[in-house]
């Protein structure tokens, strides 16, 4: 495998994760968006300075999420930790939304992109890349 060489399953795991950064975004410009209403809503009575800064945080998480899939869809390295990171919360979240939430199909739709990104990182394909950065570029197979 050549350093050049991206394995199919890593560029899938990086668009897969690329998107869910696209969702989060998307979710940022709802808040925003949100904010402009003249009745905030929801349980108590929020300001919309707690709206900016709860984008704002989003917004953040979103970029860090948008940073490793693009890295991922570029054959970076370093991208894969935080993807996994990022799934592994993805998963907690997803049970969240199952069990106390009652909300199977939210559920669903948070975690079955979160398990394809794992199963993609973590598949023959997906190890022996991983397992090449780790290589002496003078040990490499090039």
């Amino acid at each position: 495998m050549s350093a050049e060489t991206v394995p199919r399953t890593v560029r899938i795991a990086g668009a897969l994760t690329t998107l869910q950064a696209v969702a989060g975004l998307v979710f940022v410009g709802a808040l925003l968006v949100r904010s402009t209403s003249s009745q905030l809503g929801g349980v108590g009575e929020l300001e919309r300075t707690q709206t900016w800064g709860e984008a704002g945080y989003y917004a953040i998480l979103a970029a860090g999420v948008l940073a490793a899939g693009i890295g991922l869809l570029r054959g970076k390295h370093w991208a894969r930790t935080p993807a996994l990171l990022m799934q592994l919360l993805f998963l907690g979240t997803a049970w969240y939304a199952l069990g106390p939430s009652g909300r199977p199909l939210i559920a669903a739709v948070i975690a079955v992109p979160a398990i394809a990104v794992i199963y993609f990182l973590f598949n023959r394909e997906g190890r022996a890349w991983s397992f090449h950065a780790s290589l002496a570029p003078d040990a490499r197979e090039d």
